[in-house]
């Protein structure tokens, strides 16, 4: 059983959709009665993010994305919609009605983390037994202690094809569950199966719950991957979640200390640095940095020191400063990762780095620095084209101010004459911005289009009276008797989606509930509510709302018209109007 609709209303109503965004992003501009901040859902620099406190929705003009509180926090949280419902429900102290009946598919999810609970006790123990031997001596080499191996649950992967997969299978699972937890795969040649993890080291991937929710596995000696980790599976998905976080979350530090591989996680809590976490195989994600901003406002990047780990950090750095976090570089110099740091220099030494280490802006021109010869006049020349156009990024104008400073001091050359460099490209950058917002503008057909391929219109003029109607109806819902008295009917909708808005708002005004922005939104998909919710941005004049709705209908009528009757006929039809028009 769904959750009540009374319900939902009743928690939507006593949301307050600033409130629930201000905790993520920082609200600040204002125009009528949107404010407006940076997107957390997409880079950019300029606020295009707005959040409209009279309607109770939000909507990005950049990417489109949008909706109402729920579907904020669904995104934001990268939680399901009776998670985020929860969430906000504590938050205004409801108590969500128990769900009733049987949900198939919160079963297979409670049956699958029991599996990965069961696979993560087997590598454990097998660590301990004789078919873990090598993984032991691997441990051990690079210092980790069994003690902070019980902390974080490692385990080993025994050099065999089948140890696991006879194990679960012992313990009454199906080879079926083990295919869909990503623990074993089958052989497309014979029909048999095989463990995925053979002969690795194995972390346990726990989320911020506790849950066991997949595996990453280090490879004993030489072999394709490094580092093996589950695929995307009903509980996991590698690029919303981070390993340690688990135990991270709880630091006191007040930041969060963002590494490259698991070893390093485990090593600098080991040596009391335990707000160490990493992305798993992938470069950072957009999920991945909304998740840190959850437990800290500050992040350090420590990446591995070669050139490949210099240039993920370049890319993790906008994507952190995009959660309004304060972003630092650590500098490991000639150590390869923190873990040889820490052997090399010790805990003192890195602890000494981490709280002197330069925020993201000093790094990038460093390594713009490193990259040029400044004992050239072109070098010289490529240096400061290259720091003016990361100067010409900041928004803050003291910020850009102290950094022109720098960058002359560095070049050799006067203050202004990089100040008038940075305007000049600042002012280009904003350029841009404006005509191609201009550019969009000017082409109706294609701005009347969503974002989202499954919900384009097949006709793009019918949908722009079709968006009038929905618009008209949740601004005055009473102009459903006006649709009623032309016999206008949801079958003339050419889009299926604005056809089942119509529908949920026909049935919302016939059983007497309340028709509001925020509260249609909540009874749509993520990509629908996002949908609408840039349709209800768009203006709508109901100074003559009645007569608005009847040349709406009219249109849509119009448009079927011209599509019922083959060209040559509508081309006569056409000339046939012209002429009328002339003869009066």
């Amino acid at each position: 059983m769904a959750i009540p609709d009374s319900f939902l209303d009743d928690l939507v109503s006593r949301t307050d959709i600033v409130e629930t965004v201000s905790r993520h992003v920082s609200l600040t501009k204002r125009s009528g009665a949107n404010m407006f901040g940076l997107c957390p859902f997409h880079s950019e620099k300029t606020p295009s993010f707005s959040v409209n406190a009279d309607k109770q929705i939000y909507y990005c003009f950049g990417c489109g994305k949008g909706g109402g509180a729920i579907n904020f926090v669904m995104e934001i949280e990268n939680v399901t919609f009776r998670d985020a419902v929860e969430i906000l429900a504590r938050r205004v102290g409801l108590d969500v009605p128990e769900k009733g009946g049987s949900d198939e598919v919160a079963g297979k999810r409670r049956r699958m983390l029991e599996l990965n609970r069961d696979a993560a006790k087997y590598f454990h123990d097998a660590l301990k037994s004789p078919a873990g031997s090598a993984a032991r001596d691997y441990l051990t080499k690079r210092g980790i202690s069994w003690k902070i191996v019980t902390k974080f649950g490692i385990g080993a992967a025994p050099d065999s094809w089948s140890a696991l997969l006879d194990a679960m299978l012992k313990k009454g699972y199906s080879r079926l569950e083990l295919v869909e937890a990503g623990l074993i795969r089958n052989n497309s040649k014979d029909g048999s199966a095989y463990d995925m993890f053979r002969g690795r080291v194995i972390f346990p991937i726990i989320d911020t719950k506790g849950e066991v929710v997949g595996f990453s596995g280090r490879i004993l000696g030489d072999g394709e991957f490094k580092y093996l980790n589950s695929p995307d599976t009903l509980v996991f998905n590698k690029s919303r979640n981070l390993f340690g976080l688990n135990l991270a979350k709880k630091t006191k530090s007040g930041m969060l200390i963002l590494v490259e591989g698991n070893i390093d996680v485990v090593a600098m809590h080991l040596r009391g640095f335990d707000c160490a976490v990493a992305s798993l195989g992938t470069s950072l994600t957009a999920e991945q940095a909304r998740l840190m901003s959850r437990y800290t406002k500050s992040a350090i990047i420590a990446y591995d020191a070669d050139e490949a780990g210099r240039k993920a950090a370049l890319r993790a750095i906008p994507i952190l400063e995009k959660t309004g976090m304060d972003v630092r570089v650590a500098d490991l110099g000639n150590s390869k990762d923190p873990d040889e740091y820490l052997k090399k220099h010790g805990a003192d030494a890195l602890r000494l780095l981490i709280e002197n280490c330069g925020n993201h802006i000093d790094y990038r021109l460093k390594e713009i620095q490193n990259k040029t010869d400044l004992a050239s006049d072109d070098g010289r020349l490529s240096y400061l084209a290259a720091a003016t156009d990361l100067l010409a990024e900041l928004e803050n104008e003291p910020e850009r101010e102290i950094y022109c400073d720098k960058v002359a001091r560095i070049a050799g050359v006067s203050k202004e004459s990089v100040q008038n460099e940075t305007a000049k490209k600042l002012k280009s950058r904003r350029m841009k911005q404006r005509k191609a917002f201009e550019s969009r503008a000017a082409h109706p057909r294609a701005a009347v289009q969503p974002l989202e391929k499954e919900l384009r219109y097949e006709n793009e003029y019918s949908a722009a009276a079709e968006e009038g109607i929905i618009r008209c109806i949740v601004r005055d819902s009473t102009l459903i008797k006006t649709t009623a008295e032309m016999g206008f009917s949801r079958e003339e909708f050419t889009s299926p989606f604005l056809s089942k808005v119509y529908e949920t708002l026909t049935q919302r005004i016939s059983e007497g509930r309340e028709v509001r922005e925020a509260l249609i939104v909540s009874e749509l998909t993520t990509n629908e509510a996002a949908s609408l919710s840039g349709i209800l941005q768009k203006p709508e004049s109901l100074l003559y709302s009645d007569k608005t709705i009847r040349e709406y209908i009219e249109k849509i009528r119009t448009e079927k018209y011209k599509s019922d009757i083959p060209d040559n006929d509508l081309l006569l039809e056409i000339r046939k109007h012209k002429q009328r028009q002339y003869s009066h």
